[in-house]
């Protein structure tokens, strides 16, 4: 155990070299093995290559568009951030350079700084046989914590404008729309739903489930929009909001999804809210989606599964190398539970979706809360073994 793994990392740390981590927005040619260069326009990003030998890389990015991009190396789930740099203006180039492993990535630009990034490519790290583990155990952790703000700004920024697409369909009576939005858009929410809990108010007022509503409580966010969605699945009785109560419930939706969007851009990280963050993740998915409370009316709960095990692992992912420094049977044992968990959760996709959590069986319902629990043991070590 390292106690200097423990300092407070600014989310804004330039100049940092680790294991598939970034050098977040260096300029230093000679710094890096392998020159790429990108052109993210308005409809495409172009990498000059789509593979590259290990070790460190750099990507000049120009901005061939119109407007503000991004651009982003992400591991092969489409998820974990590898490297970014932002704010490119138009015809202003940028320097990314990061420290690559060998394996599969992706590329992805972002015009406009919204949505998920288009033209995701593939992209190939091959092995050139040369160390790539920095062994800079401090490095390593910053990066990590780096990474993990650019995830969470980035998971935000989408669920703001999936938020948004909600609440148009919502308003404008097109309850079809509104309903196949209503589950991935939220997946954005719950992958980092440990972060926005840590916001006071924002989490009651966006997530409240009526069978939490204290007495006298105004119900607001998803859940109460949910049941309006879904009147065929609300109790007898139940009348249909108005369009007063519905413009009322869509604007506060927007407007504190906007305010988590404006508190999340400043954020940093340490290890052990990380280590807690993938922790607290599956004690969401204990407490609420197994047991199939959270989506009451549409039954979604899987695709808030998913998207928990989503948040854990991508948290889970940029502490790997450290926990292999420190305990590498764990990392194995944890390894095999995420995998396990992930194909039962495979098991019941249709397609793009999920089975509805009521046509699930005992049977099923039972393996998911075994296999939770088989992860959530040595996922609550993780933390004392990296920070203690």
């Amino acid at each position: 155990m390292r106690a200097r793994l423990l300092p407070l990392v600014a989310a804004s740390a330039v100049g940092l070299l680790a294991l598939t981590g970034c050098v977040a927005n260096a300029t230093d040619a000679d710094s890096a093995n392998a020159a790429l260069t990108v052109d993210s326009s308005a409809d495409a990003c172009t990498v000059s290559a789509a593979e590259a030998p290990s070790g460190n890389l750099s990507f000049a990015v120009t901005n061939s568009g119109d407007q503000v991009t991004e651009f982003y190396l992400l591991a092969e789930d489409g998820l974990r951030i590898v490297g970014e740099v932002e704010n490119i203006g138009p015809g202003l180039s940028r320097d990314l350079v990061v420290q690559l492993a060998p394996g599969n990535y992706l590329t992805t630009c972002k015009p406009g700084m919204v949505g998920d990034g288009i033209d995701k490519t593939a992209f190939t790290v091959t092995d050139s046989g040369d160390e790539v583990v920095d062994a800079d155990l401090d490095a390593q952790v910053e990066v990590a914590n780096t990474n993990y703000a650019a995830y969470v700004r980035d998971q935000v920024a989408q669920l703001l404008t999936g938020t948004q697409a909600f609440a148009d369909a919502y308003l404008a009576g097109d309850d079809d729309t509104a309903r196949a939005l209503y589950a991935p858009t939220r997946a954005h929410w719950e992958r980092v739903e440990t972060v926005a809990e840590s916001f006071g108010d924002l989490d009651p007022q966006l997530d409240l489930r009526e069978a939490d509503l204290e007495e006298g409580q105004d119900w607001t966010g998803w859940h109460a929009i949910e049941k309006d969605l879904w009147p065929a699945e609300a109790e007898a009785g139940f009348a249909a909001y108005t369009p007063e109560q519905r413009q009322n419930l869509a604007d506060l939706l927007v407007t504190d999804t906007e305010t988590l969007n404006d508190k999340v851009q400043d954020l940093d990280f340490t290890l052990s809210q990380q280590t807690n963050g993938a922790i607290g993740l599956l004690d969401e998915v204990a407490t609420g989606k197994v047991t199939g409370e959270e989506e009451f009316w549409s039954h979604t709960d899987l695709w808030d599964f998913q998207a928990n095990i989503d948040g854990a692992k991508v948290l889970y992912a940029g502490v790997r190398d450290i926990l292999i420094e420190e305990d590498a049977d764990l990392a194995t044992e944890l390894d095999t539970e995420f995998a396990a968990l992930q194909e039962l959760l495979d098991a019941q996709r249709v397609g793009e979706d999920f089975t509805l959590y009521t046509d699930l069986t005992p049977a099923e319902v039972k393996a998911f809360a075994d296999q939770v629990n088989a992860l959530g043991e040595p996922l609550n070590q993780l933390t004392a073994t990296l920070v203690l």
